[in-house]
């Protein structure tokens, strides 16, 4: 199965990159698991959650509900994938329990957010890596590459056919149609235009004058609803060009293109060539705040520079005594090695694990 394979490289990357185990504890049992191999006994809540947010994570979130729900009888939890700009919202206007996020929260954002956490804050805590692939379907074209600035011309609106000059210095042996571009992007507020326009903007200043946000700013182009409406689009709609979570690339049976990183090589999206540039992000929170910064122009040999950390967003402190052990024990779950394992089959990568175990521990001290 590709997203097994993929999977599985994802972790193999992430452990060559880091030295460490990306996908166990260093004695190679689970997080969870008693020394037998036995799964250990999970803290479960009782009652209803509700969360919503990144579309990216829908995938991640949903393997991760029905094992918790599993093991825990007498638990309902909803995750509605809204967007993460409407996760956000929902999560300061106290209707999400918990948000999704492929953005750590802005410096406007942080105190709203505070606010619902009574003697807390509320904290970003990554618990997805998400490649972001940049997808195509032209008729007769195949094998397709783009340097940054390439990439920032279409999405800006200036390379309008697929046969343009940008286009074919970056592919020299593609045969490129005179077909008018359509560049797909989201419609709803979404973290992942935040990460691919924030991609844009550090690689291909000069061609990319929009900076970044969860809302498209840029003119033209087409817009398509959450992670699966821009798959589906691209999927049945020759001509066009998006950016999608590898998870949805795949499951979509998209076409991939390579992209060129800050070494000045075109490298295909992998495991492996993400989890080098995920080696190389560094943590802009204090304490239990673990929110990342990722060097989009990495010049770390073989990597693919487009990735996400997917956040979720919760307080700290002030959780409603019926919602936290359900937080608690779902994040928990989520944060475990054996949690992060279940996501390999699904097209994204483990969080490395150094970053595993701080947020298992911001997980712990939720109260």
């Amino acid at each position: 199965m590709k997203l097994q394979r993929h999977g599985a490289i994802a972790c193999l990357a992430l452990t060559a990159v880091l030295g460490l185990s990306a996908c166990g504890s260093d004695n190679n049992e689970p997080t969870g698991t008693s020394a037998s191999g036995s799964a250990a006994a999970v803290d479960c809540g009782k009652g209803t959650l509700n969360a919503q947010g990144s579309s990216a994570q829908k995938n991640a979130m949903a393997e991760w509900i029905k094992a918790y729900q599993q093991k825990c009888a007498g638990t309902t939890i909803n995750y509605e994938p809204t967007g993460s700009g409407a996760g956000i919202q929902a999560f300061i206007a106290g209707t999400a329990d918990f948000a999704g996020s492929d953005s750590a929260l802005k410096p406007e954002e942080q105190p709203q957010a505070d606010a619902k956490c009574a003697g807390g804050q509320a904290l970003n805590l990554p618990m997805v890596i998400g490649p972001v692939a940049i997808v195509y379907n032209v008729s007769g074209a195949d094998n397709l590459q783009f340097s940054p600035a390439t990439l920032a011309k279409i999405f800006a609106g200036k390379v309008t056919k697929w046969d343009d000059a940008a286009i074919k210095a970056d592919n020299p042996d593609a045969k490129l149609p005179s077909t008018a571009i359509q560049a797909v992007h989201r419609s709803d507020e979404s973290g992942t235009t935040d990460n691919f326009t924030k991609y844009l903007s550090k690689t291909a200043e000069s061609d990319w004058t929009f900076s970044n946000a969860k809302a498209w700013k840029a003119p033209g182009g087409v817009g398509a609803a959450k992670s699966d409406g821009v798959a589906a689009k691209v999927k049945s709609t020759d001509g066009t060009i998006s950016y999608v979570e590898w998870s949805y690339a795949e499951n979509g049976g998209l076409k991939m293109a390579k992209v060129k990183n800050g070494a000045g090589e075109f490298t295909e999206l992998t495991g492996e060539s993400a989890g080098k540039t995920i080696a190389g992000a560094k943590f802009e929170g204090q304490g239990n705040d673990l929110k990342m910064s990722i060097d989009y122009n990495t010049t770390e040999a073989g990597a693919y520079p487009i990735v996400l950390a997917t956040y979720e967003i919760v307080c700290s402190k002030g959780l409603a005594a019926d919602k936290l052990p359900l937080v608690k024990g779902l994040l928990s779950h989520a944060a475990s090695a054996e949690g992060q394992q279940e996501l390999v089959e699904l097209g994204y990568a483990p969080l490395p694990e150094t970053v595993r175990a701080k947020v298992e521990t911001a997980v712990k001290s939720l109260s």
